[in-house]
């Protein structure tokens, strides 16, 4: 039955409409698809697990997919949400190795999965293809020192204010609502912290009067005045600007991630 939903879907219309092959013509979208296919992956599904070989890359066309590091202990580090528009997997692939991480759907999504051979012949032929996805990878690990910078360099509440100030619509100063993208406990594992820290810490800027909470909802009362709050720390550094995304990446959003990225960073 999963078969028969997944070959009913229109593949190729799918990929036209990504940033990634929009460029492309008919022609080349339509011999991509026939190396492609579509996945749906309910909530709490695992895509793939650590160690399996990576065959091609994936695309998200709806949903949330976590990739994350496993551990004996039964605990996790995420290292990346992948939202809709977004592709991941292409380094691995490219490398040949087997995926570093697991990834897990966490809401209802929608894939399509890319083979090595469909990027290969593209890479071989279009090379403005290949200048994207080469600037997609440079853009993914330039993003990574950022990230092993920040968690070396930064307190636990420059981290949190730094990510609240990356949620908000690019240019605010005044007051600004928000969500979190994922649970707490995410956030906190993206952030690298415990989930009490990240709670200490929120509620200490509510306390302070930055910000007001309601579930995963926070209502920052002045933009320019929680960037102050931790102007005057020592070990505070400019927040980086949102790096700008080859795969159409949401434009203000765009948490840190984990410094074991680094072990992981073929997972994108």
């Amino acid at each position: 039955m999963t078969h028969a939903i997944e070959n009913r879907l229109d593949i190729e219309g799918l990929l036209a409409r990504m940033p990634l092959f929009q460029d492309l013509a008919p022609e080349r979208i339509l011999a991509v698809a026939e190396h492609a296919r579509g996945r749906r992956l309910p909530k709490g599904d695992m895509l793939f697990h650590k160690g399996d070989p990576a065959h091609g890359f994936y695309v998200v066309v709806y949903g949330q997919i976590k990739l994350a590091f496993p551990s004996c202990t039964g605990n996790e580090k995420v290292v990346d949400i992948i939202d809709a528009q977004q592709s991941f997997g292409e380094a691995v692939m490219l490398a040949q190795q087997p995926y570093p991480v697991f990834a897990q759907a966490l809401a209802d999504s929608l894939l399509v999965f890319v083979t090595r051979e469909a990027v290969f012949m593209l890479l071989e032929s279009e090379p403005a293809f290949a200048r994207r996805m080469l600037i997609g990878l440079a853009l993914h690990n330039h993003s990574l020192v950022h990230d092993i910078e920040s968690y070396t360099l930064r307190t636990s509440t420059e981290r949190v204010v730094c990510y609240l100030l990356r949620q908000c619509p690019a240019g605010s100063a005044g007051g600004a609502e928000i969500a979190l993208p994922t649970s707490k406990q995410i956030t906190a594992s993206r952030l690298n912290l415990t989930p009490e820290t990240l709670s200490r810490i929120l509620h200490d800027l509510a306390a302070a009067g930055l910000i007001e909470m309601d579930g995963r909802r926070i209502f920052i009362h002045s933009v320019a005045r929680l960037r102050d709050s931790i102007a005057e720390l020592p070990a505070e550094q400019p927040c980086p600007a949102r790096r700008p995304g080859i795969r159409k990446r949401p434009a203000d959003r765009h948490p840190a991630r984990e410094p074991a990225r680094e072990a992981g960073v073929g997972a994108r």
